[in-house]
């Protein structure tokens, strides 16, 4: 009889230990292959971006006076598309340079190893210029070249000059370059808004366009201007970022041909005064991605590298 109850308790002391092993199994499982991974290629609004690991990633944004509220939440997504695509640098394109409020308010976000440069000062000093050199796959280089006003005087005024301004330093920074991409940063825009008003075209400042088509210029940063966000004219991409002076103005804007009338691609402002670019840089090619406050990506452009080196 005992030998009888011993046999026929072992199937039922397996089975207990079965689904004891079936159980952690499950639970493991749960904590490990069920737990939400987030896509390595996801931007902060959830889009999926393209890219690859090696591809530098920076962000640019328009510095200015904003209320504490819009101000955190701008922070606070660009911390955290900083974070998601480890950016190397942040550029604010301000008026007021080193005493700008977003970049004085961005040390409490930030962590220190992720540097901010500023653009100089409007009428500031040179000194305030910088050049600064990033590497990219393939032994390519990234230069990104601030620099002041570039619009206080002519382009026959300046050349005239002892060679201490702007656009004498910015010509020789460019000549003695030898990096893949060069992408120029500066507060002041390019294209002349009194002619725009007047005829309804858009025209750029001209000398300064030759510049940059002379030495192979990329893209040139600076604030939002009243053309609109984005213009690929002759291979240099022309690249608005808007900011808090920008709540009145009609639209933002895409277009690739300076000499029309019309604006393509016309989208409302809503919270996009708001916002910052994400820029990821590969050996071939530029994507910039605008994310409003809430994180979402409202406009994308991409530029394909036409300067030296090209591949």
């Amino acid at each position: 009889m005992e030998d009888g109850c011993l046999t026929a308790e072992k199937p039922s002391f397996r089975r207990t230990l079965v689904i004891q092993v079936a159980l952690c199994l499950a639970l493991y499982a749960a904590f490990h292959i069920g737990a939400p991974q987030p896509p390595p290629s996801s931007s902060p609004g959830g889009a999926r971006l393209g890219g690859k690991p090696a591809d530098l990633y920076f962000l640019s944004v328009r510095g200015g006076v904003r209320t504490p509220r819009e101000q955190s939440q701008l922070l606070e997504q660009m911390e955290r598309a900083a974070k998601t695509y480890k950016a190397s640098f942040v550029v604010n394109i301000a008026e007021l340079g080193d005493r700008d409020p977003l970049l004085q308010n961005a040390t409490s976000h930030f962590p220190l190893e992720i540097p901010w440069y500023t653009t100089p000062a409007s009428g500031g000093q040179m000194i305030a210029s910088f050049l600064k050199r990033f590497r990219l796959p393939y032994e390519q280089t990234l230069d990104i070249i601030g620099t002041g006003s570039l619009q206080d005087f002519s382009y026959e005024e300046q050349l005239n000059k002892n060679g201490s301004n702007n656009l004498h330093w910015m010509r020789r920074t460019l000549a003695t370059s030898n990096s893949t991409w060069l992408i120029v940063v500066g507060f002041d825009p390019m294209i002349i808004c009194d002619e725009k008003e007047a005829t309804g075209t858009i025209k750029f400042n001209k000398p300064l366009h030759n510049v940059f088509l002379e030495f192979g210029v990329d893209a040139y940063l600076s604030k939002q201007d009243c053309g609109g966000y984005f213009y690929h004219v002759e291979g240099i991409a022309y690249m608005g970022n808007p900011g808090p002076a920008d709540k009145l103005n009609r639209a933002l804007s895409i277009n690739v041909n300076p000499d029309v009338p019309r604006q393509v691609g016309i989208l409302g402002l809503g919270e996009m005064h708001n916002g910052f670019l994400l820029h990821r840089v590969s050996p071939l090619e530029m994507e910039s991605y605008f994310i409003d406050s809430s994180g979402r990506i409202a406009l994308k452009t991409m530029i394909r590298h036409h300067g030296r080196g090209a591949i």
